[in-house]
Order: structure tokens, then C-alpha cells, then sequence
């Protein structure tokens, strides 16, 4: 299992905000956007680059381009969010999507729709989403970024369980998992507790 817990203090006074019952959506948003663009450095710090050649005003001197393409793919609807602040610093990455939803009485997310760019096989792609619950959402998406012929894939979380770290690492092994925060435990309903209630609802206020 590969699980980095991101440590920041401008993340964990973020995510004290986004946490909050007494934060609005302006302020979800705003704290959210913040964190994810914080976690873009830690998740691609490890991107390879090929030497390159580049002309300043003065003198030609080296330099470095990345080594493959980047494609951002948020699991909708609340990945989205969070992908947002990756999008402002790779604003030369590629967004592919994919479309899941939680059975509210089995638990167990169903795929309706998927979308990804021409490149996917050559790219290094970030999978986004903000919770990691139970895990099963997280995995089967990377089943389809597998079916789409991706192989450099990592996962991107906000606040994860045990529980779903565990499942999602069982399935995928080889994917390295990046979250801001590792909370306590599921609860009934499969809610991250403490967590912060739904993610998709409270960033885009329905």
C-alpha cells in the first residue's frame, strides 16, 4: 500500500474551514481550491522530465520538459472541485471524466459515463475525487482508466478512511493514493466521520 497524507499547515487550517458546518459554499469552495492547488505540488513532484534546451534573452542554457503528457480525470460530480486548483497550475493538462454514483442502499457506485482524451495511454494521469469512503467508487474508476489503456495512474483524495484506503489498495495495488487528511472510520451510511458531509452538495450548494 502507497498512502502519502499530505502535510501542510495552510492545508490543515484549509481543511479546519472546509470541515466546518458554519462555512457557506463561497467559503467550501474557496478553502477547497486552495488545498488542491497546495496538494498538486506534492502529487506530481516525482513527474519525469527530459533535458531540454531553451534561449534566454542572454544565452541558451538547459532546461527541463516533462516526460509524458498529463491528463487530470475527476470522478463526477464532486471530483470536480477539487480539480479545479490541480487545472491552475497543469493548464496544459488534458481532462478526462468519469461518471459514477452511490446506490444509496447498497453502497456500491454505478458508472454513467465516461469520457477520456486520445492520449490516455502515454499520459500521467491524476485521478481526483474528495473522498475516499468505502473505496469502491475510487477503484473502479481506475478499473476504466485501465480499460482505456492508461498505466501511469495515481489517486487523488482530499480526506480518505481506512476502510477505503484498505479496499482500494486491494484492488489496485500499484497505485499510489495522495490525500490531505486520513479520518477515523465509515459510518452506517458509509460516511467519512469526521469527514464533512457531502462533498459534491456543499461545494456546489445543493
Amino acid at each position: 500500500m502507497s498512502l502519502h497524507i499530505i502535510e501542510h499547515p495552510i492545508i490543515r487550517e484549509r481543511l479546519t474551514h472546509i470541515r466546518s458546518v458554519d462555512s457557506d459554499t463561497a467559503a467550501f469552495r474557496h478553502a477547497l481550491h486552495d488545498i488542491s492547488r497546495l496538494m498538486c505540488f506534492e502529487v506530481t513532484k516525482d513527474l519525469e522530465t527530459n533535458p531540454c534546451t531553451v534561449k534566454t534573452p542572454l544565452k541558451k542554457t538547459e532546461g527541463h520538459s516533462l516526460t509524458r503528457p498529463i491528463v487530470l480525470v475527476p470522478i463526477l460530480r464532486a471530483g470536480v472541485g477539487l480539480m479545479n486548483g490541480f487545472a491552475d497550475i497543469l493548464t496544459e493538462a488534458s481532462v478526462g471524466y468519469i461518471g459514477l454514483y452511490r446506490d444509496e442502499e447498497t453502497h456500491q457506485p454505478h458508472r454513467y459515463y465516461c469520457k477520456m482524451p486520445p492520449n490516455i495511454a502515454e499520459a500521467d494521469v491524476i485521478l481526483i475525487d474528495p473522498m475516499l469512503a468505502t473505496g469502491g467508487s475510487a477503484a473502479d474508476a481506475v478499473d476504466e482508466l485501465k480499460s482505456e489503456g492508461a498505466t501511469q495512474i495515481r489517486f487523488a483524495c482530499l480526506i480518505a478512511a481506512p476502510e477505503g484506503v484498505e479496499a482500494f489498495s486491494k484492488r489496485h495495488p500499484d497505485i499510489e493514493i495522495y490525500t490531505a487528511a486520513l479520518d477515523e472510520h465509515l459510518n452506517e451510511n458509509a460516511y467519512i466521520v469526521p469527514g464533512l458531509g457531502d462533498a459534491g452538495d456543499r461545494y456546489f450548494g445543493t
